[in-house]
């Protein structure tokens, strides 16, 4: 057995690095911008003190920038890198024993009898890191050695000088641990999903986007806009016997005109999906496409592929199933086939098609049905060529596998948002989710609706359950997006009493949407013009929760720089309540002694506010929320005071 080199004299402890997820065999997740605080354990036997830098560089660069650590409490040191550049990040930890700070501390602590022999020795270290120095810091370090004057000796600007040019004899290096960049998108996005074919074209698709636009959503998320199989399609309200003229489900894909490299052909060409990605963009909106990795009987894969799917003892494919619910429209792919690498091939070219034709977002359909090592190699597959690439991983399924697939590559996760309706459940699951080692590798995307999930909130809560909802997912979630028109048109009725599937849902039929006064359209863009204007509302890391003595009103900040965001919610949508709050001043930012405004950015209404114990009433018959921008009294050199 090889015998690992070993040096003893690295006496320095570095343990529990942070941001890392599963002991580096995963990269933590930033965007572009990002100031990412770097923290471990670093000690050593002994009195002696430590000096610690990060060492960090893009994948593209060869040379470490460093950064110096500072300790914090209990042997708990802190650096501060940024990451600018989207791609791969790597950084380690180097820390050593540092001769010269040990003995520049106890400079001070020397009885005179001692203080020649220690400036002699202070004299040798000075010496020796001018012999190390470029031109410019040996002259300053030289002018050292003539001195005898114990403040310069302690002074911060030679102590700047020894850490530049210190020795670092036996230093101890931390693993390299990696940070995936992404682009900024991946951390804040507003999602809006629609089903093009209820609207005829995708030239009439295009007409749509001003009225997206103006609702201020940035990501325009459109099913599957492939062929769809005849052999066993689905009809109305997922009947298993489908009328001549029923359009069937997006999601079985596939016929004799094509599969997932092509388009329905009433919905248009490739040509003219691509002209709708580009006018999407000159409107701020970039088109998600749904991956859905199935086919239908009739898809050409079956015909030409069959060794990718699971054949019975009778001879006929294995269709998907959930016993005892039946899919015989869709056939999934037998990813344990002998030829399993040739079909991994085969999907990962699904997802550079529609890449080279203008596409960088994709809701990924089930992902959890699909091997994790897969997910794994295509996404870095394709964000090694792509890097600016963005994944949304729909998978309502067990944590474990959730987490699993965030940490294999999916840049944003679907949640369980849309179950969570108490203020208790709220702040418990999202104080998971948004806080590390979850946020490390997780990025929430809350949705209140889907077109495969309609809540009992919904269904039975009225026009108020719909705007409440709407303000929890756009102030507790950076990333959030609703199925429309079915949210701003407050569709509700189930297809039948216990099912969160919408009756004459447009999973299964053309929907028409005619005009309608009932309509939450303006508020949506209200609240989206709200996250757009402040920073606080475009992250989830310094997401705070406030104490309420009502259990119905839900209370929490979010802060960036000076921008400080207080939401509070009624979470009843058939009751008015009212509450008094006890906040975390610290979190807002404010003065306990000195009164602040609370300005609310849904109404335009001014209160002032003194000390953290408040009092809120909220109807949901008015308005359910209230979204506060905290304004703090600021006094000019005239003595006028404003707030700002």
């Amino acid at each position: 057995m090889a015998v690992t080199e070993f040096d003893g004299r690295k006496r320095v402890i570095i343990e529990d690095a942070s941001p890392q997820v599963d002991g580096g065999r995963f990269p933590a997740k930033r965007v572009a911008g990002d100031a990412v605080a770097v923290e471990a354990d670093i000690f050593a036997d002994g009195h002696d003190l430590i000096s610690a830098v990060v060492l960090h560089r893009h994948e593209s660069e060869t040379k470490w920038s460093e950064v110096r650590m500072r300790p914090l409490v209990n042997d708990r040191w802190r650096g501060e890198i940024t990451v600018e550049t989207i791609g791969f990040h790597h950084f380690t930890i180097e820390a050593w024993i540092d001769h010269y700070l040990t003995w520049r501390r106890d400079l001070a602590k020397r009885t005179a009898d001692d203080l020649p022999v220690q400036l002699t020795i202070g004299a040798a270290m000075i010496r020796d890191a001018a012999q190390r120095a470029n031109a410019r810091d040996r002259k300053k370090l030289e002018a050292y050695l003539d001195t005898d004057d114990l403040e310069d000796l302690r002074s911060d600007a030679l102590a700047a000088l020894m850490h530049r040019n210190a020795e670092r004899k036996f230093v101890t290096r931390y693993c390299e641990l990696a940070i995936r960049v992404d682009r900024p998108k991946a951390a804040f996005s507003t999602w809006y999903e629609l089903f093009p074919r209820s609207y005829g074209t995708f030239a009439d698709v295009e007409a749509e986007l001003p009225r997206i636009a103006k609702m201020g959503f940035d990501v325009l998320y459109l099913p599957p806009i492939h062929p769809i199989g005849v052999t066993f399609r689905k009809g109305k309200n997922n009947s298993v016997v489908a009328e001549p003229d029923d359009a069937g489900s997006p999601w079985a894909i596939g016929n004799n005109e094509g599969g997932h490299k092509s388009t329905h052909a009433s919905l248009g060409t490739i040509e003219q999906f691509e002209h709708l990605v580009a006018s999407a963009r000159s409107h701020k909106i970039e088109i998600a496409l749904d991956v859905a990795f199935q086919a239908s009987p009739d898809h050409p894969y079956v015909r030409d592929h069959p060794e990718w799917f699971l054949h019975r003892p009778d001879g006929t494919v294995q269709y998907a199933e959930n016993p005892p619910k039946k899919y015989q429209d869709i056939y999934p792919f037998h990813f344990e086939s002998d030829a399993w690498k040739q079909l991994w091939d085969e999907l990962r070219s699904v997802f550079a098609f529609w890449i080279e034709r203008g596409v960088r977002i994709f809701r990924v359909d089930n992902p959890h049905t699909k091997p994790l090592p897969f997910w794994e190699w295509c996404i870095g597959a394709l964000e090694r060529e792509w890097p600016d690439l963005i994944f949304l991983a729909e998978a309502f399924t067990r944590p474990k596998i959730m987490d699993r697939l965030a940490k294999g590559g999916f840049t944003q996760s679907y949640t369980y948002f849309a179950w969570r309706n108490t203020a208790w459940e709220l702040r418990e699951y999202f104080e998971q989710i948004t806080k590390p080692p979850v946020s490390d590798f997780f990025r929430p995307n809350a949705w209140p609706n889907t077109p495969d999930i309609l809540t009992e909130y919904l269904q039975y809560g009225g026009h108020a359950a719909f705007t409440i909802r709407l303000v929890l997912a756009a102030t507790l979630s950076a990333n959030y997006g609703i199925y429309g028109p079915a949210y701003e048109r407050f569709w509700h009725i189930a297809r039948e009493p216990g099912s969160e599937e919408y009756l004459d849902s447009e999973k299964y039929e053309v929907h028409e949407w005619p005009p309608t006064d009932e309509d939450l359209s303006d508020f949506i863009a209200l609240v989206n013009r709200v996250r757009r204007e402040n920073r606080a509302l475009q992250q989830n890391a310094t997401l705070q929760f406030h104490e309420s003595d009502n259990e119905n009103i839900l209370c929490y900040s979010k802060s960036a720089g000076d921008n400080v965001i207080l939401a509070i919610v009624n979470v009843d949508p058939k009751n008015a309540h009212a509450a008094w709050l006890e906040l975390d001043l610290d979190a807002l930012q404010v003065d306990a002694v000195r009164p602040f405004q609370v300005h609310d950015l849904l109404s335009g209404a001014r209160h002032s506010w003194h000390g953290a114990r408040n009092y809120v009433q909220l109807n949901p018959a008015v308005v359910p929320a209230h979204i506060f921008r905290i304004r703090r009294r600021v006094r000019t050199e005239r003595d006028f005071e404003y707030f700002l």
